[in-house]
């Protein structure tokens, strides 16, 4: 499975939504990640808000395979209802 995480330099959820995934890459050979920098890559919240498909207003967010997930919280939750994660 793919993971794109949407996120901002000095966001500390996204700080740990990376580091989330990263672990997920260590200990699963079905994972990985890449990690989006909206200010580095020119992405608007607008611009965020039509690859989510709704109103965003905070980052991360983070896409599985596609699929909108949501932000670290809704992330984790979701690692340990289909990953088995124990964090």
């Amino acid at each position: 499975m793919f993971t794109v995480i949407f996120g901002r330099p000095g966001c500390p959820y996204c700080v740990r939504a990376k580091e989330l995934a990263e672990k997920l890459t260590r200990e699963r050979d079905d994972f990985n990640y890449r990690y989006v920098d909206i200010h580095a890559e020119g992405i608007s919240k607008a611009d965020l808000q039509k690859t989510v498909g709704k109103p965003v207003e905070t980052v991360p967010q983070i896409f599985v395979d596609q699929q909108h997930i949501g932000g670290f919280t809704d992330f984790e939750a979701w690692a340990k209802a289909n990953l088995g994660l124990y964090a």
